[in-house]
């Protein structure tokens, strides 16, 4: 019998961050595209990218986005490309509000669905947020859930769910899958312990996330972003459900209490904790097999292996 493969999603930067809080954290393509290149080769199969400004503001300039894939591709790297359309707290990616609020811009957040990602994140839910005290507001309800998932449908992106509790997966998720604006299998990220910025999110514990993984609709499978501290757990925790792992700067800066993490040593230990457990981590291509990618009977993404083309048997 072969081994479980897993899928590794490495997350290298965030929309969030700063590297004032971490120098290691890869702001600018270059940094970005090589740190993505050297987690791959250490087992990581999905990159769930990020894109800064110069001044590392964060943006969803699909220009931006396009350098950094085009970097990736150029280094023969094969690895799952993923763009957010959530785009991050700062930069160009907030707009104030009357009342001393903010709001994080719509029209920012769609123009990460067109510079030719084979996945994008969907966050189809509305939260606030408080980060570095601002209230923020990420305004999504069920007719922008709805724009975000046909527009990459209608691009031949796979949507990665973003689910931060489970009403967010038993409402807008499901509703917009039994849409038919996704097909078999869904990858649903579940996003746990960021509570304390993100009202209504769940905070990590196997207990809860047991739950959120038994409110998943039939058909999905599933990976688990744990946030700070909570990350090798919630990864541990996730591979025991047979489930898949994402680590990165982008969730956690420390290796451990008191150390900052790299992302190429935050992906390292997850594939020997992977290894460690008899199971393997899945290659660009098993993942992309695993997840229903390329999308069929849809464009092929700009940025799509051109060996994809000859499994789509259309």
């Amino acid at each position: 019998m072969s081994k479980r493969k897993v899928i590794v999603t490495i997350a290298p930067t965030g929309g969030m961050a700063h590297k004032s809080q971490n120098p290691h954290l890869p702001t600018q393509p270059a940094e970005i595209a090589e740190d993505v290149v050297r987690c791959w080769n250490a087992g990581a199969s999905v990159a769930a990218i990020h894109a800064r400004r110069p001044d590392d503001g964060a943006t969803c300039n699909a220009d931006v986005y396009r350098d950094i894939n085009t970097r990736i591709r150029a280094a023969g790297c094969d690895i799952v490309i993923n763009n957010s359309t959530g785009g991050g707290v700062h930069g160009d990616m907030v707009k104030p509000l009357p009342g001393n609020r903010w709001e994080i811009a719509w029209d920012e957040r769609i123009k990460g669905m067109d510079a030719g990602a084979e996945m994008c994140t969907l966050d189809a839910t509305t939260l606030n947020l408080s980060f570095e005290g601002r209230d923020i507001l990420m305004d999504t309800p069920l007719g922008k859930g709805r724009e975000l998932a046909a527009g990459m449908k209608a691009r031949g992106i796979k949507p990665e769910w973003e689910v931060f509790s489970p009403t967010h997966i038993l409402q807008d998720t499901t509703t917009l899958i039994h849409e038919g604006l996704d097909e078999e299998p869904y990858f649903i990220n579940l996003v746990m312990n960021v509570h304390r910025n993100f009202q209504n999110a769940m905070p990590f514990s196997p207990r809860h996330l047991q739950m959120m993984v038994d409110t998943l609709p039939k058909g999905a499978i599933f990976c688990v972003s744990g946030i700070g501290p909570s990350q090798l757990e919630a990864n541990i925790s996730a591979l025991l459900l047979g489930g898949h792992a994402r680590v990165g700067l982008e969730d956690n800066l420390y290796y451990r209490h008191g150390e900052l993490a790299t992302n190429l040593q935050l992906t390292e230990r997850i594939v020997r904790v992977i290894r460690e457990m008899d199971m393997e981590p899945a290659t660009p291509a098993e993942a992309r097999e695993m997840m229903g990618l390329p999308r069929r009977g849809l464009p092929l993404p700009e940025f799509a292996p051109a060996a994809a083309e000859s499994r789509r048997g259309l």
